[in-house]
Order: C-alpha cells, then sequence, then structure tokens
C-alpha cells in the first residue's frame, strides 16, 4: 500500500504517466476547471485593455478572431497528446526539444511567463478586496496602498495551500466558485443592458486609441491572440487528469474560448460606458454596492483558482525540468519556491497593469511559435506517436535525446518563429510592418515555426529522435 500511494503521488504531483484509474477529472469537472480559470478579474481586465484600442463592435470581432484562433491552436499544441498518453506536456515536450531543450524553454520562456500570471493575478486579489474594504467599511484604500500587497500575500497562501492538496481539491474549489462566477457574469450583462442603450454602447469611442485605426484592429486581435496562446503552458499537465479525450479538449475550448470571451465582452463594454479599464474599479459602479461587493467576492475567489491552476503546471514543468535537484524537492518546498518571485512584484501593484498589454504580447510571441512547432512535430512528424518509456530513458538510451540533449530542428524553429513575429511586431517598441494589419504576428509566428521545424527536421535529423525517416 505505501509503495502505491507513492506511484500514485509521484504521477500526481510528478511527471510519471497518469493511469486511466487516477484520472479524476470528467467532462463537467474540466469544464468548471476552464470556467474558473477563465472567468478571473484578467479576462475582464483584457477587456478593458481592448476597449483601450478598438470600440465595442470592432472590439468583439478581435476578441473572437483572436481567442478562436489562439485557443484552437493552443489545445491541438497541449491537451491532445497528453491526454491521450497521461503524461504532463513538458515531459512530452522532450520529442519536440529534448531534455535540454525542454529545459531551456522552462527555466527561461514558461518560468517567467507563469511568474508574471501569477503575480498580476495575485495583486488582482489584493485589489478586488481592498474595493470591498472600501465600500462595506468605508475605509479609502488606493490600488497600489500597502494593504494591496498583504492581500496579495494572503492570495498567494491560499493559493498555495490548495496546491499543496492537489487535484481533488482545486476540483471542489472549482466546482463551488465556478458557478457562481457563471451567474454573476451573466447578471453583470443584464446590468449593463438595462443601464445602457445599445446605440450608446455602440457609439461609445475607445478609451486611448492611436491615430491609425487599421493598426488599433490589429493590436486588438494580436492582444487576444497573445491571450489565447497564454493558456498553453498550464493546459496539457491539467488535461492529462482527464478520463477520455472528449473530457479534455472541449471543456478546453468552452471555458477558455467561451467563457472567457463572455467576462471579456462585459469588460469592454464596462470600461467604455464607465470609462475605466480596470474591473476592480468598475464593478461597484455597475453593480451598485451590495451586488458589486458580491461580484469582487468570487472575483477575488476565481483568481485563487486561476492562481492555484497555473502553479500546478508550472511546478510539474519545474521538476521534470530541473532533472534530480528537483525532483527530491518536496511538493510543498517546491510551490513555496515559486511564489517567491510574485510576492516579491506584488510590492509593485501597476508593475504589470501598466505593462499588460506589452506583457502578453511578448509571453504571445514564444507560444505561439512553441506551438507551431510541438503541432509540426506531433501531428505530422510522429502522427500522433510517440515511445512512451523512452521519454523516462536516461541520455542516449533515449531516442529523444538528440544532439547532447537538444533537438536542435526544434529549439531554431521556435527562434525563428519569434523572430519573424518581433519583425511584424515588437511588443516593446510597437514598430509594425505593413503585412502586420493583415496577418498579425502571432499566426505567422506559428506558421514559420511549424514549417522551419519540418524542414530541419529532415536535414538535422535522419536517424535519430524517434523519426521514421520516411516522414522526417
Amino acid at each position: 500500500m505505501a509503495v502505491e500511494e507513492d506511484v500514485r503521488r509521484e504521477a500526481t504531483f510528478g511527471s510519471l504517466p497518469v493511469l486511466r484509474s487516477e484520472r479524476v477529472w470528467n467532462f463537467a469537472d474540466f469544464s468548471w476547471v476552464n470556467v474558473g480559470l477563465a472567468i478571473a478579474t484578467w479576462a475582464f481586465l483584457v477587456g478593458g485593455q481592448t476597449a483601450g484600442l478598438v470600440g465595442f463592435q470592432k472590439g468583439l470581432a478581435a476578441m473572437i478572431i483572436g481567442n478562436a484562433i489562439a485557443v484552437g491552436v493552443m489545445l491541438l499544441a497541449s491537451v491532445v497528446s497528453s491526454q491521450r498518453y497521461g503524461v504532463e506536456q513538458y515531459t512530452v515536450l522532450r520529442t519536440a526539444f529534448g531534455f535540454g531543450g525542454v529545459a531551456l524553454l522552462v527555466f527561461t520562456v514558461v518560468l517567467f511567463t507563469e511568474m508574471g500570471w501569477s503575480a498580476l493575478l495575485s495583486v488582482m486579489f489584493g485589489r478586488a478586496a481592498t474595493q470591498v474594504s472600501n465600500q462595506v467599511l468605508g475605509t479609502a484604500i488606493g490600488p497600489d496602498a500597502l494593504p494591496v500587497t498583504l492581500l496579495a500575500l494572503v492570495a498567494i497562501v491560499a493559493a498555495w495551500l490548495i496546491l499543496v492538496k492537489g487535484p481533488l481539491a482545486m476540483r471542489m474549489f472549482n466546482r463551488i466558485v465556478a458557478p457562481g462566477l457563471a451567474v454573476l457574469t451573466v447578471g453583470m450583462i443584464v446590468l449593463l443592458l438595462t443601464r445602457t442603450s445599445w446605440s450608446e454602447l455602440m457609439a461609445a469611442p475607445p478609451l486611448a486609441p492611436f491615430p491609425d485605426e487599421r493598426l488599433n484592429f490589429a493590436l486588438a486581435v494580436e492582444f487576444n491572440l497573445g491571450v489565447g496562446f497564454s493558456w498553453w503552458p498550464v493546459m496539457g499537465s491539467l488535461a492529462r487528469l482527464t478520463d477520455r479525450p472528449r473530457s479534455a479538449l472541449w471543456p478546453g475550448y468552452i471555458g477558455l474560448f467561451g467563457a472567457t470571451l463572455v467576462a471579456q465582452v462585459v469588460g469592454m463594454a464596462a470600461a467604455l460606458t464607465l470609462g475605466d479599464s480596470d474591473p476592480t474599479v468598475w464593478m461597484v459602479p455597475l453593480g451598485g454596492e451590495w451586488l458589486g461587493v458580491l461580484a469582487l467576492i468570487f472575483i477575488a475567489f476565481a483568481n485563487l483558482t486561476s492562481l492555484s491552476s497555473i502553479v500546478y503546471s508550472t511546478c510539474l514543468a519545474l521538476r521534470q525540468a530541473g532533472g534530480n535537484l528537483l525532483a527530491k524537492v518536496r511538493w510543498e518546498w517546491l510551490t513555496a519556491g515559486f511564489f517567491v518571485l510574485p510576492a516579491v512584484v506584488s510590492f509593485w501593484p501597476s508593475l504589470l497593469y501598466d505593462g499588460f498589454l506589452v506583457f502578453v504580447t511578448w509571453s504571445g510571441a514564444f507560444l505561439a511559435a512553441i506551438c507551431g512547432t510541438v503541432i509540426a512535430d506531433y501531428f505530422v512528424l510522429r502522427r500522433q506517436r510517440i515511445d512512451l518509456r523512452g521519454l523516462y530513458a536516461h541520455g542516449a538510451a533515449s531516442p529523444y535525446h538528440f544532439t547532447g540533449g537538444f533537438n536542435l530542428a526544434g529549439v531554431l524553429s521556435t527562434a525563428l518563429g519569434a523572430i519573424a513575429y518581433v519583425w511584424l511586431y515588437n511588443p516593446q517598441t510597437l514598430a509594425t510592418q505593413p503585412a502586420f494589419n493583415v496577418l498579425t504576428a502571432s499566426v505567422p509566428a506559428v506558421v514559420v515555426a511549424a514549417l522551419t521545424h519540418l524542414l530541419l527536421t529532415r536535414l538535422l535529423n535522419r536517424g535519430r529522435g524517434g523519426y521514421d525517416d520516411r516522414r522526417a
């Protein structure tokens, strides 16, 4: 019994495959997990940021286009393989990048992206909680005041306690919070439609657009593409806990496209009519004192579900990418260590708020390229077949050792995809090429990475990497 418990714990908190009998989430469970992920304060913030560039009609189109494309590509690049083999996605990624290549991605792109999201979610929890205090207790706590930081730290501790208990605790929490969030979001839509006429909403101008209308729309689409791709680091590791393929793919789309879109539309409409993109500011004016406070409470707790899901997947990635060093670290200490940097960042609450669009698009540049490489590798080159034993073999004994542990084809194709993105659109300077207004930057990044991976695999990986030479 002790041995079975150790194996079960390693499958849940480590990188061993999860057996069918150990998969704890069905279709409904994973749907609620994704709804809980989607309807957090940041989803309303995305809508508000979109309202800064375009009006309601163009904003709705940008959200649908961006999220539909990115979420679809992201799910193919994450949940399909992990669900099929019961293996968290960063172990599966060894087939595309090699052991060393995965470690390179995890300790650069994934680590800092997910630490950024964790810091943002914890600060949002703090701001929502202080707004509740301002309304109920009559305090006057500002958005960057010390209580915001202290409450952000409370959110981090609460998320850590959920994480220590594992997926079953996450499931229970989502079953309580997600339905309430769905009801509250629908209630906000009703309030918006009753307090603002349709003609007023259609006529409301964007909050802070650039002079070029075509550029504004392209930026709005690209921003929402980045939001869709931002789910990639967490989805595969969560999907491996689902009982069948349909329980992984469709709930992902229901939650991360459907529920996200609804929350973003609410955020955009509220920002356009109330003049502020920050949902912790406009929820009380929209819903009134008591309904607004109730909404803020639920949204604050939704941030905990998002935070725990993000850190669960990321720490699984760190454990397998860190080799024997991190494999020996207890789950409790590993997750606590991850929260150190987000806790430090929470002392500057506006840091990520003010640079939200830049943060999302920079992360999207790399995540879109990674998705292109993974899709080309898993669906085209490997035809959805991988050597499960080879994923766990060491050194040259594994077909996924490639060149010193690095699949140069995968690493280079991802780099070239990201370069193509930045050439078309530089998130830091906002410099764009004319083609960006038509193609965006994320879609070309996916295509460039995928095609380059197919070509470089043929050139560099003959006779290695577990590829059939007739396909590689």
